[in-house]
């Protein structure tokens, strides 16, 4: 037997599957964590891609504008290098009062600031003013700047705007959507509005009614992603001064920082994620055993689709993914349980293009997905309810799922793949 230790919101779950039956496990390719964060942020901010040193961009008496993620991208740790930039800008004469973070929440909900300084840092909260841009809280005020090639607004948070200086900052993975995340999806769909996030979240979807998601708009491919390239427009609009995107090892610890123009640097960063992240396997396997990689990729089931969608890669069409995910936030956003309401795959489609919402689009390719394989949810019992809505199994102990996973694919020598952080690692069978 072969015993797994996987994470599972804030703690572990293990289990053993026999050796000889373990086709892969689906993890990251091995990278140095950075040994000295500072001293790493400093090298890459004065050695950038495509720009001057950060430190000769900016100039005393501007005003800076950082755009961070919020805390669904939790595992990105600000905590544990904003100071560092912060006090890099101070060196270059930017007071931390002319410095203010931005979140850019897409549409999510806004978060607290107990929340804040668990992601950011009490040291960080306490040293700079902190503002929001969410496309669905009012109070965000947002600037039409003209219209893309493909028909999106072009409407930015004024904040961002009116800043001297804008540094764009996150977390570079794949995207199921966008292909990957963080550069220039801190502006679309980070701090847009709601009305530019939908129109340019439609182009996901296929031509012709009924056609469902767009086979093109996939984790790691931008080379013909009309949604990547409706969002590259809109960086363009912005022409942030600098980036800061970090990209962490399999084992979540920070192991490059690439710095510059926002573009040039973010590309080279996806091609480290290709290295660490885009994993080959010998062949599908009956049956998935998947985590997120725990809290808080696992926070809720929205955030949890990237764990899913990887996982079904990994599964032959008609066998069983087991998602293992806690899901303390299971009904955020109230949106997209809302979306299951609607059954028909369909009738989910024509409402979606009657009203494009990215928790729509993913409630319909989640559903595009139940088609292709079994789901059984390992997750606490109170997260039963909800789950039905959705239309996806729950169970309460992996014993349990791997029983009802023998019991549908119908013999006890089928295959496993395990994928112990399916949130970022994409699976790719070997030809």
């Amino acid at each position: 037997m072969t015993h797994f230790k996987l994470k599972y919101g804030k703690g572990y779950v293990e289990f053993d599957l026999p050796k000889e039956r373990v086709l892969n496990v689906v993890e990251g390719a091995p990278y140095p964590a950075l040994d000295d964060l500072n001293a790493a942020l400093i090298e890459a901010l004065d050695h950038p891609v495509g720009t001057p040193a950060l430190k000769e961009i900016v100039k005393p008496g501007e005003s800076v504008c950082v755009v961070v993620s919020d805390i669904t991208r939790g595992w990105i740790h600000y905590e544990r290098f904003l100071p560092y930039l912060l006090n890099y800008l101070n060196a270059a004469g930017i007071p931390d009062k002319d410095i203010f973070l931005l979140i850019a929440y897409g549409a999510h909900r806004l978060q607290t600031e107990a929340e804040s300084r668990l992601e950011f840092g009490d040291e960080v909260v306490d040293r700079v003013r902190i503002e929001h841009s969410s496309g669905i809280n009012p109070e965000s005020k947002f600037r039409h700047l003209g219209t893309t090639s493909h028909g999106v607004p072009i409407e930015i948070n004024e904040l961002a705007l009116d800043a001297d200086r804008l540094i764009l900052t996150g977390g570079i993975i794949y995207h199921l959507m966008a292909g990957y995340g963080a550069g220039r999806k801190a502006i679309l769909p980070g701090i847009s509005s709601y009305q530019a996030i939908q129109k340019n979240h439609c182009l996901c979807l296929q031509d012709e009614v009924g056609g469902g998601t767009n086979p093109e708009i996939v984790s790691g491919n931008i080379a013909h992603n009309i949604m990547h390239d409706d969002q590259m427009e809109h960086g363009e609009a912005a022409d942030a001064d600098f980036l800061v995107n970090v990209i962490c090892n399999a084992d979540g610890e920070h192991c490059k920082f690439v710095t510059g123009h926002w573009a040039k640097a973010w590309e080279q960063g996806t091609q480290l994620v290709d290295e660490i992240y885009g994993v080959e396997i010998s062949e599908k396997a009956d049956c998935v055993v998947a985590t997120a990689g725990g809290y808080p990729k696992d926070i809720n089931l929205y955030q949890g689709v990237k764990t899913q969608d990887n996982a079904v890669k990994a599964c032959k069409p008609g066998g069983v993914v087991i998602l293992m995910m806690e899901l303390d936030d299971i009904s955020e956003p109230a949106e997209f349980i809302d979306w299951f309401a609607t059954q028909n795959l369909y009738d989910r489609e024509v409402k979606l293009r009657g009203g494009f919402t990215v928790p729509g689009f993913i409630s319909l390719h989640l559903g595009e997905d139940f088609q292709k394989c079994k789901h059984i949810l390992v997750t606490k019992p109170e997260n039963k309810e909800v789950c039905d809505r959705v239309g996806i199994e729950v169970v309460t102990s992996i014993e349990e799922a791997l029983a009802k996973a023998e019991k549908i694919i119908g013999n006890d020598t089928f295959t496993y793949n395990v994928m112990p952080l399916a949130s970022n690692t994409m699976p790719i069978v070997k030809k």
